[in-house]
């Protein structure tokens, strides 16, 4: 803009030079002196203006400056009374004062429990016998049944080769489509018939056996999603494990050999571990664990009974997913959490991990299940256990080779 303005005063010294020099009759240099004064004095003028006007400009901005100074002393000075007044509370007094009020709560509380035991024995003496009880018992603690197959039993059956896995889907809804599939541990009897994991995975003791069983798993993961990778449908598989696999040096030692070796399809192998086991990992079988997770696979917890964890921190240890029970969280979601029903799955998904719904045994509980975001569900009403596709199952011959390489 300025260039344009000295453009026109340019032009009118020279126009003015020209009138004085044609019209005035002045001589060449007396025109040419007339046209420097008068484009001088233009020129003084215009940056005159500009000078002001710049001068204009900086008085407001400080003008504005000092004004927001005086609010933020009058702020600060209103922050330092607050504090000073807060600094004179007694809050020995008050904290005293509380816990008296807490303590007469309590005792009150008491009172009312009592006065309602009494009216509720009262009401179950008056009440004839045929109507039964007003109050329902709560139901037993269900402990985990006892294995119906001996562990010597167990042993012989896997040194024979009686050991098979099937895979159970994983799917997500409500298309239903797979996202991943369990690897199932089977025991093939004498008589040809198919005993599930809890007939014959020991609960106590067994732990060399229960080793063997993962590290056969181990074999029929990885052996599955290499075919299915080269196949051009690559799979993600969850993998059994416990602690005594992570607890022996051998065992974990063959572990991370062979997630070492097959880095590629590591991503797709995620290890199922229950969360007392989890929970109870020693310093060396949690860098066990952490060594896992740099080769590339994941973690999910399984029987997860609450899900007041800190979900960040098992974030950073590996885990994408948790296994709540469906009927137990539909039922008693209070039990699991103190958010609403239909948050606590995006909450946990912020943390890139998702909630997986077990045990679905009915279509009103995946109903629930959607209205509440739970999206991974698996269970008997999804699909049951299945035997793998012939082309990615393991040979017997190359297990059995593999095995023997592992206890060595």
């Amino acid at each position: 803009m300025q260039a344009l303005v000295y453009t026109f005063i340019a032009l009118a010294a020279v126009a003015v030079g020209a009138t004085a020099y044609f019209g005035l009759t002045f001589t060449p240099a007396e025109a040419i002196l007339a046209a420097v004064v008068f484009g001088c004095v233009c020129v003084v003028l215009l940056e005159r203006t500009l000078r002001q006007r710049a001068e204009n400009r900086l008085e407001k901005a400080i003008e504005d400056l000092s004004r927001l100074l005086a609010t933020d002393a009058q702020a600060g000075a209103v922050l330092g009374q607050r504090i000073n007044a807060m600094a004179d509370i007694n809050a020995d007094a008050r904290l005293e004062g509380v816990e008296a009020d807490i303590s007469v709560l309590g005792t009150v509380i008491r009172q009312v429990a009592e006065a309602v035991a009494d009216i509720e024995d009262r009401t179950k003496k008056a009440a004839p016998a045929g109507r039964g009880r007003m109050i329902a018992a709560a139901p037993p603690l269900v402990r985990e049944p006892e294995p119906t197959i001996p562990l010597e039993r167990l042993r012989r059956a896997v040194d024979e080769g009686r050991l098979i896995h099937h895979i159970q889907p994983v799917v997500t809804l409500p298309q239903r489509r797979p996202q991943g599939y369990d690897l199932v541990p089977r025991l093939i009897l004498e008589g040809g018939d198919l005993a599930d994991r809890v007939d014959f995975l020991p609960r106590r003791g067994g732990e060399d056996v229960l080793r063997q069983i993962e590290g056969i798993g181990l074999v029929e993961a990885i052996t599955i999603c290499r075919r299915a990778r080269t196949g051009g449908q690559p799979v993600t598989l969850y993998i059994p494990l416990s602690r005594p696999t992570l607890g022996d040096s051998t065992a974990s030692e063959q572990l991370i050999v062979s997630l070492e070796a097959n880095r590629a399809i590591a991503p797709n192998l995620i290890f199922a571990i229950a969360e007392t086991d989890w929970q109870g990992l020693t310093t060396g079988e949690r860098a066990i664990a952490d060594a896992i997770v740099k080769k590339g696979a994941g973690f999910s917890i399984t029987h997860v009974r609450s899900l007041r964890i800190d979900v960040a921190e098992l974030a950073a240890q590996g885990v994408r997913s948790l296994r709540i029970d469906a009927a137990r969280f539909i039922e008693e979601p209070e039990v699991f959490t103190d958010f609403h029903a239909s948050d606590i799955a995006n909450y946990v998904a912020r943390f890139e991990i998702k909630l997986m719904a077990t045990g679905i045994a009915n279509e009103s509980q995946i109903v629930e299940l959607l209205e509440d975001g739970i999206l991974l569900v698996q269970g008997p009403h999804i699909a049951a256990p299945g035997p793998v596709r012939p082309e990615l199952m393991v040979e017997p011959s190359r297990q059995t080779v593999q095995l023997r390489r592992a206890e060595l």
